[in-house]
């Protein structure tokens, strides 16, 4: 299956991000856990360039608690800020405004020598559709400033949120980019539930889903649906089997009893975008080409 989805208002949001971007002074860029590199539009860095960055890990719960630390290593290499959080239940967040003022303390001090005091920061807040921006404003700010939702595609425009004096917000839509050169990457995005479902075919997906969680966390679907992984010649037709199995252990029947696989396909992709199957991810960075 071809994983790709670019509605047209993302070219409007790109082109606002690019007329906003000179009025501020940090990005803070949401990414999920679970795929902290293919979760990053890449766009953004050359949006970025010559700003203060900080990196969110959101999701981190969901995501193998390792794996979190690792990939916390390798953003700092690189020179961003970046901490783990959950924005729904707000863990990791109280770090993040000692943070801002740490990551932006040089330009602190040059307001300061200019004379210009109790200008607050301005942060522009960037990620992908569905990783958790409105979310993670809302429980930032402790009241509903921005719609959230568990679909891509929620926020439309742009907002500015003041959340104290000392630090204002700039909410933007979640953008992808026009096309996947690889795509495994736009494959991890459908997962993740950052492109429109309706035009997914869910049974391809759950089964190249259950081939990603398999390399690492077999054990996770066994547990999970009290199956053994079977063996086969390949990979996909073990994946397909499995897909079966979970049908029959959950009881997705369709007419004249029949199994129904899109039914069993959901359950498990919702299984494991709500975390049911366990603390999974999908990416490490001693895997990433160098």
């Amino acid at each position: 299956m071809n994983y790709q989805w670019y509605p047209g208002h993302m070219t409007k949001a790109k082109r606002m991000m690019q007329e906003d971007i000179k009025l501020i002074d940090l990005i803070i860029e949401l990414v999920d856990a679970r795929i902290p590199l293919s979760s990053r539009n890449p766009d953004i860095d050359e949006l970025g360039k010559n700003k203060f960055r900080l990196i969110l890990l959101n999701k981190s719960d969901l995501a193998d608690p390792g794996a979190n630390a690792k990939w916390t290593v390798y953003f700092k290499e690189k020179g961003y800020a970046v901490l783990e959080i959950n924005a729904k239940t707000g863990n990791g967040m109280r770090s993040i405004q000692d943070v801002v003022k740490e990551v932006c303390k040089e330009k602190i001090e040059r307001d300061r020598k200019r004379g210009i005091v109790n200008r607050p920061v301005r942060a522009m807040v960037v990620g992908i559709p569905n990783v958790g921006k409105s979310t993670f404003i809302n429980s930032f700010a402790k009241k509903a400033c921005t719609k959230t939702g568990n679909k891509p595609g929620v926020t439309k425009g742009k907002q500015w949120i003041r959340l104290n004096s000392s630090l204002e917000l700039l909410d933007t839509p979640g953008i992808l980019w026009p096309k996947f050169e690889d795509q495994s990457v736009g494959m991890k995005l459908a997962f993740i539930g950052s492109m429109n479902d309706e035009i997914i075919i869910m049974q391809e997906m759950a089964i190249d889903l259950i081939m990603a969680i398999a390399k690492d966390y077999k054990a996770a679907i066994e547990e999970r649906y009290q199956i053994t992984y079977p063996d086969a010649e390949n990979e996909k037709e073990a994946a397909i089997k499995v897909l079966t199995m979970i049908a029959e252990a959950r009881k997705c029947y369709g007419a004249n009893e029949s199994l129904n696989f899109d039914k069993a396909a959901a359950l498990f992709v919702d299984d494991f975008r709500s975390g049911r199957l366990g603390r999974i991810t999908l990416e490490y960075p001693e895997r990433q080409e160098k």
